[in-house]
């Protein structure tokens, strides 16, 4: 399209801007590819953004004052890639699927605080002995020997503690059977 283009109406026609996209497409898309960092998708919607814009405008397309509408387009394009520049400074970053597929797992630290409490709540139902042997076995990491020792009591009343105080966690915790295995 290029000066004296008539316009119809106040807006262009169909042919008009099929005309205007393949006499000024090519610079334009070039542009905004650089001006999108060489993102094809981003500078396709830029181009687009900007044909309609000079859809929406005819007045601006009537070349009296110059004699090609390849600057106004070429403007009005960098003026969108700016904008849509600052948008996405403005809000986070977009995240992938991909990115989303291989981040790190965390553990929801609400959940954790309520099974520890679940599990204070249970163990504080045993009794004093099942009690400290699963305090000093499974809490603070003493071997049987060494827990046999602080409590003064033989090593297999140690284990049969143990397994006795778990199995009656089990009754009292039937959500936590796996963890207590």
């Amino acid at each position: 399209m290029t000066a004296g283009t008539t316009i119809t109406h106040g807006t262009t026609a169909e042919h008009e801007l099929a005309a205007l996209q393949r006499e000024h497409g090519r610079p334009l898309f070039a542009l905004m590819l650089r001006l999108s960092d060489g993102d094809r998708q981003r500078a396709e919607d830029l181009v687009q953004e900007t044909l309609v814009r000079a859809w929406q405008h005819p007045e601006a397309l009537r070349a009296d004052d110059f004699t090609s509408v390849r600057p106004w387009l070429l403007t009005v394009g960098r003026r969108l890639a700016i904008d849509a520049r600052r948008a996405r400074q403005a809000r986070p970053a977009e995240v992938g699927d991909a990115v989303l597929e291989s981040a790190r797992v965390c553990g929801d630290h609400a959940e954790r605080s309520a099974a520890a409490l679940d599990v204070r709540r249970a163990v504080r139902t045993l009794t004093p002995e099942h009690r400290d042997v699963l305090v000093l076995v499974y809490f603070q990491g003493a071997s049987v020997a060494e827990a046999a020792e602080v409590l003064g009591i033989p090593a297999g009343t140690v284990k049969s503690r143990a397994y006795y105080a778990l199995r009656a966690l089990r009754r009292v915790l039937p959500g936590y059977t796996a963890d207590l295995r």
